[in-house]
């Protein structure tokens, strides 16, 4: 059974996410503050953590930041906290996804499906040629088809590309992508991946106002949408 450890300092939220997450067969365990959260990874070795950020002794991306340095474990942000600043935060500590309170059930199960999804596929030998609809991505020869018609990305948009298509379905903030793409030093320049992220929507053909592969978080950073289908 999936195990997911719930840290929240309100016993009512930890009540209701036990048993909306119990009611869909997921096994429970939780925890009342950053020190005690802490404990129950080690302790327990949860499959993915739903983390709120107002915690009573630590801050939650200070949390996210100490576990990251033991755990790979998917991390899920539900907080009331609704800023670009929090949010980017949060994501850059190591947070898989960031949902704003108040929440609807079906989106946190969604999301928590996508993470756990994610963490499964990532222990996998990868997939040397990914396929989104009519796009097809071959990693291994670094070629891009779109309609069967190849597609001439420069090195920078294929490295932006990869970053994505590996991340489906995962929050991507302008750091961890100008990070992983552009190397340290570049995470304040979010100009630059502005620019290239619009080039490459228009040479896969994706639309920013209806889009099929990635879409925007104003503020915080991208999330490609398009699910690999199965080999």
């Amino acid at each position: 059974m999936t195990k997911v450890l719930v840290v929240d300092d309100e016993p009512q939220i930890r009540r209701a996410l036990r048993t909306s997450l119990q009611a869909n067969s997921y096994e429970v365990v939780t925890a009342a503050n950053g020190e005690e959260a802490l404990e129950r990874v080690v302790e327990t070795d949860p499959d993915l953590v739903v983390l709120d950020l107002g915690l009573p002794d630590l801050d939650g991306a200070e949390v996210i930041r100490r576990l990251r340095g033991f755990s790979e474990v998917p991390v899920i942000v539900l907080s009331v906290r609704e800023s670009q600043a929090d949010k980017v935060s949060a994501l850059d500590a190591g947070a898989d996804d960031y949902i704003t309170k108040p929440f609807g059930v079906a989106e946190l199960l969604a999301r928590l499906r996508a993470a756990l999804r994610r963490a499964d596929a990532s222990q996998e030998s990868p997939q040397a040629n990914l396929v989104f609809d009519d796009l097809e991505v071959d990693l291994s020869r670094k070629l891009v088809r779109r309609k069967g018609q190849a597609i001439h990305l420069t090195k920078t948009e294929y490295e932006l590309l990869e970053a994505m298509i590996t991340n489906p379905g995962k929050l991507l903030s302008h750091g961890w992508l100008l990070d992983r793409v552009w190397g340290r030093g570049h995470s304040e320049a979010s100009h630059y991946l502005r620019v290239y992220v619009r080039q490459l929507r228009m040479k896969l053909g994706d639309d920013a106002s209806a889009p099929r592969f990635i879409t925007t978080e104003p503020g915080v950073g991208y999330r490609w949408i398009a699910e690999p289908e199965p080999d």
